[in-house]
């Protein structure tokens, strides 16, 4: 699995929609959006914080093995 779809099924499974996660990331619902779909990718500090959020590493947040 690659980031975009981690993320949308750690979103999914932690039930929130995209205007709820973004709204806890303080960011837009479109970037949410876009970082599922491929079209653009978080910075490293949006990585951290992703993953702060859902109490997982990097490597997981990844999906690096």
């Amino acid at each position: 699995m690659n980031f975009c779809d981690n993320l949308k099924s750690l979103r999914k499974a932690n039930n929130l929609d995209q205007k709820t996660f973004a709204k806890i990331l303080n960011i837009s619902p479109k970037t949410i959006s876009h970082w599922e779909t491929g079209y653009t990718e978080p910075s490293i500090s949006q990585l951290i914080a992703i993953a702060n959020f859902f109490d997982i590493t990097l490597d997981e947040l990844l999906d690096r093995k």
